[in-house]
C-alpha cells in the first residue's frame, strides 16, 4: 500500500549514476525499476516503486590488460512541491551504491556534470568491493537536479571474460539506494529514511575482454 509518506518519495525517480579506449562503444539508455521501502515515524513502514533510466557507456570489448572507462549517467528529476496535501520539504542524504566490476581492477573513480544538488558536495568513495556516490543535500521540493555521472577508469583482467557494471542492492535491508525524505503534513513534519534495491537488477554495460 502506498501513503503520503511514499508517494513523494516515488514521485522523485531518484536512480543510479555510475571515457573510453579505442574500439567501438556501446551506449544505452537503461530502464530501472527499483523496489523501495520508506519507514517514517509513528506510521508503519510502507513500500513503492521507482523507475527511472541510466545512460550507460563502454567499450563493447577491449584487450587483455589495456585500460578503459565505463560511464553511467542517470536522467534528469524533479522533486515534487507537493503530493495528496503534503509538502515535500526536501530530500538528503542520498547514497548510491554499485560493487566495483569484476573481471577488471577498478584504478580510479571520479564525479562528473550533476547539477541542482543542493549545498552539499558530491563524493564517490570505493570500500571493501563497493563503490559509493554519495549527496549531502539538501535538494528542495519542487526543483529539477540531475545526479552526477560516475566515470570508472578500468584495467580488463583475462582474456575471454566479461566486464558489466550493476547497481548494488538485493533486498530493503541490502539497498543499493538510500536516502531521506523531509514531508510536512497538516499536523506534523517527518523525516522518512527510504531503501530501494533494483528489481530487476539489469546489465547497465558490459564489455568483453579479448
Amino acid at each position: 500500500m502506498r501513503t503520503s509518506y511514499a508517494l513523494p518519495v516515488a514521485a522523485l525517480g531518484v536512480v543510479a549514476a555510475l571515457g573510453l579506449p579505442s574500439g567501438a562503444a556501446s551506449a544505452a539508455d537503461n530502464p530501472l525499476s527499483l523496489a523501495c521501502q520508506a519507514t517514517p515515524p509513528i506510521v508503519s513502514a510502507e513500500t513503492f516503486t521507482i523507475d527511472a533510466g541510466v545512460n550507460g557507456t563502454a567499450p563493447a570489448s577491449v584487450a587483455a590488460g589495456s585500460a578503459f572507462t565505463v560511464s553511467l549517467a542517470p536522467d534528469a528529476i524533479t522533486v515534487p512541491s507537493s503530493v495528496n496535501g503534503n509538502t515535500v520539504n526536501s530530500i538528503s542524504s542520498l547514497k548510491l551504491t554499485a560493487p566495483v566490476p569484476a573481471n577488471a581492477t577498478l584504478t580510479g573513480e571520479s564525479l562528473s556534470g550533476g547539477s541542482g544538488l543542493g549545498s552539499g558536495a558530491p563524493s564517490v568513495s570505493v570500500s571493501g568491493g563497493t563503490i559509493a556516490l554519495t549527496v549531502p543535500g539538501p535538494i528542495s521540493g519542487g526543483s529539477t537536479f540531475t545526479l552526477p555521472t560516475l566515470n570508472l577508469d578500468l584495467t580488463a583482467g583475462a582474456s575471454g571474460t566479461t566486464v558489466q557494471t550493476q547497481l548494488a542492492g538485493s533486498s530493503y535491508s541490502s539497498p543499493g539506494l538510500t536516502f531521506t525524505a523531509n514531508v510536512t503534513s497538516s499536523i506534523f513534519t517527518v523525516n522518512a529514511p527510504t531503501a530501494c534495491y533494483p528489481s530487476p537488477n539489469p546489465v547497465l554495460t558490459s564489455t568483453t575482454v579479448s
